[in-house]
């Protein structure tokens, strides 16, 4: 358990007496009885006053009492020792199909994740025409890597328009309350058709583009998402609808949005970042709303980012612009049980052999002298990548030396390992080539170990800093998707356990207003992300000196027993969602008391 000294609380234990006590009696008079009463927790509220020990009274989903609580409890939790903090928010999830097969939400719901944001990215699943539901599957697919058998066999599809999306999901009763953005790639299709892939729509069609917008915001989205990613593609290679849309739709579809109340998500292109900056700030002129773009670390002129510039412009207009970046290096995971092999789209008939095996079959495969002594000759036949946007596009490369870190077979993986842990290095220490060491690790590692293929976010030195401007939240963790190659699920975990306990980069009090009230404040939530009287009861129970992720494993429950990778965490007392607990000890409860949060305005 973590220890505290006494710190000074900007509310008196008086103060906080007298709070309760007059909660504490009905509208009769009557001692108040609680459905759930938290005690000897230190709590911390989410909006950076300084942790107290106190209790808290819950009746129904809301918090109505805190401080000292006598009433009693019809469930009564002891928190002596541990944090009390609101529930995580997720702002970047793709769990739009998964819900409809898992609505206990894993792997974020392990990580106390209370709220998750979907829809990101501009690939949703409404507004739909009936015939068109594969091709939307597919694009998913094809962007997110979600099995589309899944998605069409794992959804009920009993829908048309985003509300009728969420109406259907509501029925599933999830686990953690969800919020859902439409996406600009399936309402240009619905509206276009397959002109909406590689061409410009008309004005009657801008129009009509607008107010579906507007409508899907108006039956509930929170938002619009936006994908200007070149990378991101159709099953047959093309670009997703959207991706070289012009300004005038945007800043059409932007008022609409805003007519409604909703906020707008984008992810960019970093070049030319200039225009990219131009043209959301058009968006967020137009709409008069807020704005979360994915940000991951870009180093500009004195330390500062690359953003700051036209984000400080921003401001000063008193435009609402958020950024999201990862707090650590995002990454492939390479090993035999992910799809990601020693080299990417190999040629070479040994690692084709390999990655069409099953998963099971690999560890005794490559320890097979035949096959072992094809994959050394074939992987001395490549060349080292340099960086890992080339071993995406080209057979001829093996992953990145110096960007590959093995991530270790202890409990808890390392993601914040050191030059002397890459691939390269590890290789040159051993006078090996990099296939002969990704081998040998896999065999020595029984199959078990990975290795964490950096692409983003590879300066921990930067990310401090840059993680405390105004405008970042942290996150992108991509629950829900790129099921089979990444895992960055566990971010809260390894936000707290790195940054607040291992590095001591930031108190409490701030980590956890980052994973909290900062977040619903991009949402334009005002009754979460906070522990206050009058807040709906998501909070966490943490035990703060062992909270952290456990290594990623592959698993096979997704629809038609396909693989997916999951991680789990450990440190997680409880994790209650309006009022009721879904996780004790680091397990899921079974209760799924979450609700489909829709746009209020």
């Amino acid at each position: 358990m973590a220890t505290f000294s006494n710190l000074a609380t900007t509310t008196s234990t008086a103060k906080l007496r007298y709070l309760t006590q007059s909660l504490e009696k009905d509208g009769g008079g009557k001692e108040m009885t609680y459905d759930l009463v938290i005690r000897n927790g230190r709590i911390v509220d989410g909006i950076g006053t300084p942790a107290y020990r106190g209790d808290i009274g819950i009746k129904g989903d809301e918090i109505v009492a805190m401080g000292e609580v006598a009433s009693s409890g019809s469930t009564e939790i002891d928190a002596a020792g541990d944090i009390v903090s609101p529930g995580f928010i997720d702002l970047h999830t793709h769990f739009d199909a998964q819900i409809g097969w898992d609505p206990l939400l894993t792997p974020a719901s392990w990580h106390g994740v209370t709220t998750a944001l979907m829809g990101n990215c501009g690939v949703t699943f409404a507004p739909v025409r009936d015939a068109d539901k594969k091709l939307l599957a597919g694009m998913m697919e094809s962007v997110e890597d979600i099995p589309t058998h899944a998605i069409l066999t794992g959804l009920a599809w009993d829908w048309n328009s985003y509300g009728e999306y969420l109406d259907s999901i509501e029925k599933l009763n999830p686990a953690v309350n969800v919020v859902g953005l439409v996406g600009h790639a399936a309402i240009r299709f619905y509206v276009m058709g397959e002109r909406a892939i590689d061409q410009q729509p008309t004005a009657e069609e801008i129009e009509q583009i607008a107010k579906l917008a507007g409508e899907s915001v108006r039956d509930g989205a929170i938002g619009f998402s936006i994908n200007r990613l070149k990378a991101h593609r159709m099953p047959d290679g093309r670009c997703i609808p959207g991706t070289f849309a012009e300004d005038e739709e945007f800043i059409a579809i932007a008022k609409a949005v805003g007519e409604h109340g909703g906020m707008l998500q984008s992810v960019i292109e970093s070049d030319p970042l200039d225009v990219e900056m131009a043209l959301m700030r058009k968006q967020l002129k137009a709409a008069g709303t807020r704005m979360l773009f994915s940000a991951p670390w870009l180093p500009g002129e004195d330390g500062a980012s690359a953003y700051q510039p036209a984000i400080t412009a921003m401001q000063e207009e008193g435009l609402n612009i958020f950024g999201t970046t990862q707090p650590r290096a995002a990454a492939f995971l390479s090993g035999l049980k992910t799809d990601v092999l020693f080299g990417f789209r190999l040629k070479g008939a040994a690692w084709r052999e390999l990655r069409a095996m099953p998963v099971e079959e690999r560890l005794a495969a490559i320890q097979d002298p035949d096959l072992y002594a094809r994959l050394v000759e074939e992987g001395k036949q490549m060349e080292a990548a340099p960086s890992i946007g080339h071993t995406m596009s080209s057979s001829r490369f093996f992953l990145p030396p110096a960007k590959t870190f093995w991530m270790g077979i202890e409990e808890r993986p390392n993601y914040s390992a050191e030059a002397s842990r890459t691939l390269g290095a590890i290789a040159e220490a051993n006078d090996e080539h990099p296939v002969e060491t990704w081998l040998r690790l896999m065999i020595e590692s029984e199959g078990e170990g990975l290795f964490h293929v950096r692409f983003v976010n590879e300066d921990y030195d930067a990310l401090p800093g840059y993680m405390s401007a105004d405008w970042i939240v942290p996150g992108v963790g991509d629950a829900g998707a790129h099921v089979s190659m990444i895992m960055d699920a566990g971010w809260t975990s390894f936000f707290l356990s790195y940054w607040y306990r291992d590095r001591g980069v930031f108190s409490i009090e701030e980590a956890i207003q980052m994973l909290t009230s900062k977040q619903a404040t991009v949402l334009g939530l005002n009754d979460r992300g906070t522990l206050a009287v009058g807040m709906k009861a998501d909070i966490n129970i943490l035990d703060i000196d062992l909270v952290e992720e456990r290594q990623p494993k592959r698993v096979y429950d997704f629809p038609g027993n396909a693989p997916r990778l999951i991680q789990r965490a450990v440190g997680y007392r409880n994790t209650i969602v309006n009022g009721q607990v879904i996780l004790q000890n680091d397990e899921l409860t079974g209760t799924r008391p979450g609700r489909v949060l829709r746009n209020g305005a």
